[in-house]
This record gives structure tokens, C-alpha cells and sequence, in this order.
């Protein structure tokens, strides 16, 4: 029965890997593939088939936290993005000088990504470097950096990354410790390329095409821009402040910053008539979210949780920590293949493979695994959301990234780790005493 799975499951990733090639969503395979799992795990095993139900709502109410989180910060970010909140940040970057400007955009994408998340930062920050910086070829190592300040910003912070996101709604890490021990490691990860940049990046920014888009900013700008992106920003920010105060799940504080913010977009601009102040309102936002990647989350966690329950990743846990030992090279290794591979699966496998029993919160394994499974994706263009949305968005060649970023990305990626290494033995959380 367990080989039946694992091939299923094996299977499965192999084309959630090659969704491109194959031109299949990620998400329909994932819904099958999730599905399938706990079919044959009823079917071969039908005797036990309410201890099974009860597990799959076990897992269910845990997957369905996170896919309430995601799809409330979602919503959130399309509310302030309808508004054009974003302009409050992206307009007062004015300086020309490349190099200059390059430190700006991916200081501004660090910590953007870490308040919104990698995936939506970079789409912001790619629509505002093709104002800045029109000439294409030094546009492309803006991109690829972007990328990398994205992915590093994220990690660090519980809201920033769907996989740091998980692994602080499932209890492995606490909001402010997350904070504390990653957020150098990630500042690491991203300055060290952007240091060899620094001296190796030639070229200018091209013609200024920036006067030009005055007039139609002007055209666009919207009442209400101000407000919704200071009560948005600080709605989500609130978040972790709320899980602190009322030990309540994250889910609840979302959809609670998600609920003022959307009384306020009935209230602003009330002469407007329903049809032009539709394009503004919370539930033309909810038309905008990414569904399919909600979808995507639930059926790789589906499938995960199957894993999980038949105890297939603790055996797995077993066998690496026979042949390998070292937690840390393990982990390390995982941040690689999320490169090459979606990190949200192997973060949830991870989840499954070691528990809260024997790795309290705050764990070095729930930190470094955050880190690298969230940094590790830059390495390849296609290794992370935000690499495939610039892929998208710029037709960033997988070849051209292979060879002028990925690099940069990997000695981001192990430099970061030294420093977290070096300096999680000062920071360490001890496990409570009972």
C-alpha cells in the first residue's frame, strides 16, 4: 500500500515540476494527486476507515488555516493594489545612477516582500523597474535580483512566504524569534551578490521614459490610495501582533484586518455609483486573488498529510537521519532542490518527517529550514514564485539567469546560512521545561 502511494505521490511532483513543458496547471495535478493518495490509502485499508476520516479532518482543518491566511493577505494586497497604494513607495524612487538605483529597488523589495509576500513584491517591483530602467539588458539583472531581495525578504518574516507562513501557523517557529534569528541571514543572502554587482555591472539605465508615464499616473490615481494602503499595511502587520495577544490561529487576525479594510472601500468615495466603484470594492479583490494557487496548496497538503498519517515521512526522517546525521546538511540540501522543485511540498514533507515532540518551537531545524527553503529557490529562475512570475512578466531566459544570477544566488544562499550557523548558538530558544 505504501508503495502504491509514494508512486502516486512521485509521480505527481514529476509533473508539478514540468507544468511548463507538459502545459498542465500545477494545481489540477495537485488536486489529484492529493486526492488519489488518500483514495488508495481508504481503499487498501478499508477496515480502518474511520480512523482514516478522522485523521483527513485533522489535516483538513490544519490546511484549511493556511489557505484562509493566504487568501485574506491575498485579497488585502489586490484591495491596496486596486487603489494604487503601492505608488506611495514605488514614486519616490528617483535617482539614476544604475548602481545606486540597484541597492535602492532591492532594499525596497526586502522588506516589501517581508510586510507582503515574495510573490506579489516582485510582480510591484518588475511594473516599476520598466519605468526606471528602460533599456532591457541591465533591466534583466535588476530582475534577477529582485528575485533574490524577494525571496530573502520573505524568509525571514512569518507573513512574507507561503513556507515560513506554514510553518508558523503550524506552531514550529514564533513570529518575533523568526524575526530575530533570520533576519540578518537573509540581509546576507541578498547583499553579498549585490556587493559583486556593485563592481561588475556595466551599462546605464537607458533613455528617462518616466516623464512620460506622469500623465497617465495622473489619469489613474485614485482617492483613497493613502488610507488603503496605510490601514492595509497595517493591517497586516497587526497580525502576528494579534496571534500574540490572543493566542488565537492567524487565519482569524487576517480576515479580521481583511474585514476593516474592507468597511472602509464601502465607505471612501460614496458618490461614486455601484458600477464605477465596482473595479474598488473588496469582492471585485476577490475576483483577482490566485485561486489556482490556493488550489495548488490545498492538494499538495492533501497529499502531504497522506504521507503523514501512514508514517511514510518519519520512516523517511529515519532513513536520512541513519545515512546523513547532520540535521544541518540535510536541511541545507532541501533549500537546493527547492530550486528545482516547489518548496511549499517539501516544507509540508519536512513537517511531516520531524514533530513538535521531538523539535520544540523554535527549533535551529524549524529556523534553518525556513531560511533555506526560502532563499534556496533563487538559485534557478523557475525555483520560486517570484522567479516565475519575472520569468513571465520579463522573458527572462532560464539559460541567461542559469548563467549571471544563479551564481550570485547560490553564494547569497550559502553565505546567509554561515551566518545563521554562526549565530543561532547565541539566539537559541531552550525548550520549555515541564
Amino acid at each position: 500500500m505504501e508503495i502504491v502511494v509514494i508512486i502516486i505521490f512521485v509521480i505527481g511532483y514529476l509533473l508539478i515540476a514540468l507544468e511548463h513543458p507538459i502545459k498542465v496547471n500545477k494545481a489540477a495535478t495537485a488536486i489529484i494527486t492529493g486526492v488519489l493518495c488518500w483514495t488508495v490509502y481508504a481503499l487498501m485499508d478499508s477496515e480502518s476507515i474511520k480512523h482514516i476520516g478522522e485523521q483527513l479532518g485533522h489535516h483538513l482543518s490544519e490546511i484549511a488555516a493556511i489557505l484562509f491566511f493566504l487568501m485574506g493577505a491575498m485579497t488585502i494586497v489586490e484591495l491596496i493594489d486596486a487603489y494604487h497604494g503601492f505608488r506611495i513607495i514605488t514614486d519616490r524612487i528617483t535617482t539614476k545612477n544604475a548602481k545606486t538605483l540597484l541597492w535602492v529597488i532591492c532594499w525596497v523589495t526586502f522588506f516589501l516582500s517581508a510586510i507582503l509576500d515574495n510573490l506579489t513584491t516582485a510582480i510591484v517591483m518588475v511594473s516599476l523597474t520598466r519605468k526606471l530602467v528602460p533599456d532591457k539588458d541591465m533591466r534583466l539583472f535588476f530582475c534577477g535580483m529582485i528575485v533574490i531581495g524577494a525571496n530573502a525578504g520573505g524568509a525571514w518574516s512569518p507573513i512574507g512566504d507561503v513556507t515560513t507562513t506554514m510553518l508558523w501557523i503550524g506552531g514550529q517557529i514564533s513570529s518575533v524569534n523568526i524575526i530575530k534569528t533570520l533576519l540578518l541571514p537573509s540581509i546576507v543572502c541578498m547583499v553579498i551578490p549585490l556587493i559583486y554587482l556593485q563592481f561588475t555591472l556595466k551599462g546605464n539605465l537607458g533613455h528617462d521614459k518616466q516623464a512620460a508615464e506622469t500623465g497617465d499616473y495622473q489619469k489613474t490615481h485614485f482617492r483613497g490610495s493613502n488610507l488603503m494602503f496605510i490601514v492595509g499595511i497595517c493591517g497586516l502587520i497587526s497580525v502576528p501582533v494579534f496571534k500574540t495577544l490572543t493566542h488565537l490561529p492567524p487565519y482569524l487576525g487576517m480576515l479580521l484586518a481583511l474585514g476593516v479594510l474592507w468597511v472602509i472601500s464601502e465607505l471612501i468615495n460614496p458618490e461614486m455609483d455601484e458600477s464605477e466603484k465596482k473595479p474598488y470594492t473588496a469582492s471585485h479583490a476577490l475576483t483577482r486573488i490566485d485561486v489556482p494557487s490556493v488550489l495548488f496548496f490545498l492538494g499538495i497538503l492533501l497529499a502531504v498529510s497522506c504521507l503523514q498519517s501512514m508514517e511514510i515521512l518519519s520512516h523517511f526522517a529515519a532513513y536520512l537521519d541513519n545515512t546523513i546525521g547532520d540535521n544541518r546538511i540535510i536541511i541545507t540540501l532541501i533549500g537546493i532542490l527547492s530550486a528545482i522543485v516547489d518548496n511549499v511540498p517539501l516544507v509540508a514533507a519536512s513537517m511531516g518527517m520531524y514533530s513538535l515532540e521531538a523539535y520544540h518551537m523554535d527549533h535551529m531545524i524549524w529556523e534553518y529550514l525556513a531560511y533555506c527553503a526560502g532563499t534556496g529557490g533563487s538559485i534557478l529562475i523557475i525555483g520560486s514564485a517570484a522567479g516565475v512570475a519575472v520569468m513571465g512578466m520579463e522573458k527572462i531566459d532560464f539559460i541567461w539567469y542559469l548563467k549571471r544570477i544563479s551564481l550570485l544566488a547560490t553564494l547569497g544562499y550559502f553565505a546567509g546560512a554561515v551566518v545563521y550557523l554562526i549565530i543561532y548558538p547565541y539566539l537559541a530558544v531552550h525548550p520549555p521545561v515541564n
